[in-house]
């Protein structure tokens, strides 16, 4: 049986799950254009759309035609995911063998700040999906970190309180947000620091 402090451990995806090459995305939309691949991803991340994007108030063909339009660029809707799905490596971060003994004994979850092409990608791509029973994705939910309530919902789904749950991320923000709330946040580094920080805390690894 594991440790009664943990009952839950909340992983978010990118950086953590699977390795993420934004500039691969962002050659193949600046494919063509007078922009570079950098000034495509500024434009894309100070775009006034961009946080209704990664919250799902726009859709994926709407974000389509809106970001195509603004950049110039020809791509069609299916053109337009195949690049925009370039920056997920195939290669998971973590061996199946890993994460299925942390589900043995633990309620896993994912908390993400993403979106629907991403997601749609990555779960008909990665098998270690099937660990996660609970998903907490930040255009379901209409929030994204480091808002307190998608934490809040997150523990809920889980039916866990905070303190009995560990969260990890690649950004030291989101792990504090989590933190602030009580439940232990981890920021994650590699395989290795995950492994050695859980064995600190007495969280079984196989």
């Amino acid at each position: 049986m594991a440790p009664a402090k943990f009952r839950a451990i909340i992983f978010d995806i990118g950086r953590v799950l699977i390795r993420v090459d934004i500039s691969r995305a962002m050659d193949g939309l600046a494919s063509g254009l007078s922009l570079t691949p950098q000034e495509v991803w500024s434009a894309i991340q100070n775009d006034p759309h961009w946080l209704d994007w990664q919250e799902g108030r726009i859709s994926p063909r709407d974000w389509h035609l809106h970001l195509t339009k603004r950049l110039g660029a020809s791509l069609t809707f299916e053109q337009f995911s195949e690049v925009w799905n370039r920056a997920l490596d195939p290669v998971p971060i973590h061996s199946e063998v890993f994460l299925e003994s942390l589900s043995k004994n633990y309620r896993l979850a994912l908390l993400s700040n993403t979106d629907p092409i991403h997601m749609f990608h990555e779960e008909a791509r990665f098998p270690f999906f099937r660990f996660f029973p609970i998903r907490i994705y930040s255009y379901q939910v209409g929030t994204s970190k480091p808002d307190p309530i998608i934490y809040h919902k997150t523990l809920q789904a889980c039916a866990v309180r905070a303190e009995e749950a560990v969260y990890i991320d690649d950004i030291a923000e989101y792990a504090a947000a989590a933190a602030r709330l009580g439940m232990t946040g981890i920021v994650f580094q590699s395989p290795e620091q995950l492994r050695s920080e859980f064995r600190g805390l007495g969280i079984q690894i196989g």
